[in-house]
């Protein structure tokens, strides 16, 4: 699906445009570097950035053990982290530390609780946030946030299928706890998510169980009353499985320290753990120097062979992973195998491009429906392992245009009305409801997308391009409810495995009110969430978490 443009040369109907480098391992979505490098540098890590962190560090009076490093956002980075308290994993996100982050961060915290509150019995696939802290180092104060540890994003899942897609059942399977996900954030809590693409969804557990900390046997890093780091043996898994990396003598030695630390070391230090605000790190080295932690947590995860990954946060590192998935029969009998039960998680204020709906492009106002956009894009994108949008500028048109040119040219052309109806609609489209820069569209519909492109049967094109196209509607109003998804055929085809929630639903209910009444109903109730009447720049050149607000 490509479109021709005047300027250049026509492209072939391939899908080979998308940016996928031979070798498979390429990033599809266009991100800029920035996004897609292996850490987050050092530039940030000063007054106002990010805390520096060390292997085995403490938080909150030694209740949270700093494992490893799970990624990193331009907001804060994540953590594997060992509850001392509970005794179990935890993923611990820390945020820069200026007011801007600050706010941000209060304000996830509140959605969070809110979300949490009304899911007690955790059934309704969304992350859960368990504790929540300020921390003062070198660079500031920081907010930090627990959650529960998770496993793999689903760009990983794509991974294992060498980005040839994911089989339909699995498919609609994962389809489903994102649906139950977000009905549960329509209907009850009225929270568009605003951020929902294949990293922000989580399965419950590693793909590979040999990379699962709860399961694998990985060393567990427990602090001592002295501030050293020492290492205790959950199993004894981890040293059998070092294929001869470790001596005898340096076997003994890590059994000898981690039976001294499980003698008391840890109680000594969590003893103190009350109060609800604490900001005192046991093992900060205010000295540090962020190249050099970086550096000792690379060294360290080499040491103890812990390679878990799956947060949420962009991981630079899982573009070099292929070999860590061994070869391609295994990759394929780790995948059938995997556990879809998944989750919805990122509750910051940020849209990627390539799951944009047209109205945020456009600057219109938006609601829930813009959800279920993105959400189709996922669909797509587990079924194909090709992502559905990838826009590029051109030598006369930006990046924005040729994202509604390549909208277009799978869903037809877009209705005047809605072309023309958002802040920045006359940035791309004259006066007639066309392009200004892409004149000529090269049509090809989805059924014959999944049919050309990606082999499908043309029944399986013709039942999934039924359900997909009703919610890639360029009305949002028109676009059905997650709830409404969950019972169309296509969904309630494959496995039942969810109860959808029976909270009445809370906009577009048809109460016998006017069009311009109920949409007036919605934008208040959308208001009071805190999403409704928000416009977006679309065309800014900006990296999109700079120039949004808060999106909740």
């Amino acid at each position: 699906m490509v479109h021709m443009v005047e300027c250049r040369e026509p492209l072939a109907r391939d899908w080979e445009v998308f940016g996928m480098a031979e070798d498979g391992t390429g990033d599809r979505r266009g991100m800029s570097d920035d996004y897609s490098s292996e850490d987050e540098g050092t530039e940030d890590y000063r007054r106002g950035g990010y805390h520096a962190v060390r292997i085995g560090d403490t938080f909150r009076n030694g209740c949270y053990v700093v494992q490893s490093k799970l990624g990193w956002g331009h907001f804060s980075t994540v953590w594997l982290a060992w509850d001392t308290l509970r005794s179990r994993y935890v993923a611990l996100k820390i945020q820069k530390s200026t007011q801007h982050y600050t706010e941000a961060a209060m304000d996830e915290i509140k959605i969070l609780k809110q979300i949490a509150e009304g899911d007690r019995d955790d059934k309704k696939c969304v992350v859960k946030l368990l504790d929540h802290f300020k921390h003062s180092g070198p660079n500031g104060q920081h907010m930090c946030m627990v959650f529960e540890y998770l496993g793999d994003n689903l760009l990983t899942l794509i991974k294992y299928s060498d980005y040839r897609g994911v089989p339909l059942h699995m498919v609609k399977e994962i389809c489903q706890h994102i649906l139950v996900g977000l009905d549960y954030l329509h209907r009850e809590l009225s929270i568009i998510h605003t951020d929902l693409k294949p990293e922000n969804v989580l399965l419950l557990s590693m793909i590979d169980p040999s990379r699962d900390p709860t399961k694998s046997g990985a060393s567990l890093i427990l602090p001592t009353g002295k501030n050293k780091v020492v290492l205790e043996t959950v199993v004894s898994k981890e040293i059998k499985s070092s294929n001869g990396d470790l001596t005898r003598n340096q076997k003994k030695k890590i059994r000898k320290k981690a039976k001294k630390a499980a003698q008391g070391c840890v109680g000594k230090e969590v003893s103190e753990e009350n109060e609800r605000d604490s900001n005192i790190n046991d093992t900060e080295d205010t000295n540090a120097k962020p190249n050099e932690i970086l550096g000792e947590e690379r060294a360290h995860r080499s040491l103890v062979k812990d390679e878990t990954k799956g947060d949420g946060i962009n991981n630079g590192n899982q573009g070099k992973e292929r070999c860590r998935r061994g070869s391609h029969a295994t990759r394929k009998k780790l995948l059938a195998e995997a556990d879809l039960k998944c989750k919805l998680v990122d509750f910051g204020n940020a849209c990627w491009t390539q799951y944009r709906c047209p109205e945020v492009i456009l600057g219109s106002k938006y609601s829930t429906s813009a959800d279920l956009w993105s959400f189709a894009c996922i669909c797509f994108e587990l079924a194909t392992g090709d992502v559905l949008f990838d826009p590029h500028s051109g030598e006369n048109y930006d990046r924005d245009e040729d994202h509604l040119a390549l909208m277009m040219e799978l869903l037809g052309i877009m209705p005047r009305k809605i072309a023309l109806g958002g802040r920045y609609s006359r940035d791309f489209f004259n006066r007639y409801g066309d392009l200004r820069h892409i004149r000529r569209l090269h049509f090809w519909p989805l059924d014959k997308v999944l049919m050309e492109k990606y082999n499908f049967s043309e029944q399986d094109a013709k039942d999934m391009a039924d359900f997909l196209i009703p919610i890639l509607d360029f009305a949002p109003e028109k676009r059905p409810t997650a709830a409404q998804c969950l019972n169309h055929p296509w969904i309630s085809s494959g496995p039942q495995l969810l109860q959808l929630s029976t909270t009445a639903p809370k906009q577009h209910g048809d109460d016998g009110t006017s069009k311009r009444e109920r949409k007036d109903k919605d934008d208040r109730e959308a208001m009071e969430a805190g999403v409704g009447n928000i416009e977006i720049d679309g065309g800014s050149s900006k990296p999109l978490k700079e120039t949004l607000p808060k999106l909740y």
